[in-house]
């Protein structure tokens, strides 16, 4: 089995090549850079399956390094956060993250998040799905592209899952428990707003006006519906 290709940017060089002594042992091949400037050039450089991120870093912040390479890739980013802040794991998800760990952490956690974000960037190898259509959306197991009227949305890998998620079972309320169940609990925090962020982000690239919603609904109290149709 190939080691998944594991890219570190982060400062504090101390933790980054403990994480690198952690994770190679287990299967990962793991690059460090200590500041965004040669973080990003690593990454045009060659390619990963994964970026572990830093939001302090010397030269320009995580955040902005996020918003740039989500621009132009759907590579799986778990961001690390010094502060804890809630306000930070919000903004990390809302401008793409896929995953947030706040200092300090256990490796072991570390490692369970990284394998779950992979997870979710593969697709298991089997017979070919028909997309599912709800009129003007078109969600597409196999490619994992989602288009409005033709237009692809841009979606992260764990928006892609748990839209899939959700019109797979339309016209089912789902709980965020289910969710959480469903997708592997890694990442999902039922006492933050994990969940509620990555549902924004989807109405926001499918919906014709996010905050009235027509395919990803909320039931108040309760969770999210899926309606297969916008009336």
């Amino acid at each position: 089995m190939v080691a998944h290709r594991v890219l570190i940017i982060d400062d504090d060089v101390r933790l980054a090549d403990m994480l690198a002594s952690y994770l190679r042992p287990r299967g990962f091949t793991i690059e460090c850079r200590a500041d965004a400037g040669s973080g990003m050039a690593a990454l045009q450089a060659s390619p990963f399956d994964a970026v572990i991120l830093d939001v302090m870093l010397p030269d320009l912040d995580g955040f902005e390094v996020c918003r740039r390479l989500r621009a132009r890739s759907d590579i799986p980013i778990l961001m690390l956060t010094a502060r804890g802040d809630a306000t930070d794991r919000v903004v990390g998800l809302e401008i793409g993250a896929d995953d947030y760990l706040p200092k300090p952490f256990d490796p072991r956690e570390l490692l369970a998040r990284l394998g779950a974000v992979l997870r979710r960037s593969q697709r298991a190898n089997g017979e070919p799905t028909a997309p599912l259509r709800f009129g003007r959306l078109t969600i597409d197991r196999q490619s994992r592209l989602v288009t409005v009227e033709d237009r692809p949305c841009e979606l992260t890998g764990r928006q892609f899952d748990l839209l899939l998620l959700l019109a797979e079972r339309s016209g089912r309320v789902q709980t965020r428990e289910q969710i959480m169940e469903a997708l592997g609990r890694e990442g999902w925090d039922s006492v933050d707003r994990s969940i509620d962020v990555h549902v924004s982000r989807i109405r926001s690239a499918i919906e014709q006006d996010p905050k009235r919603p027509r395919f990803l609904r909320t039931v108040r109290g309760t969770g999210y519906l899926f309606s297969g149709t916008e009336k």
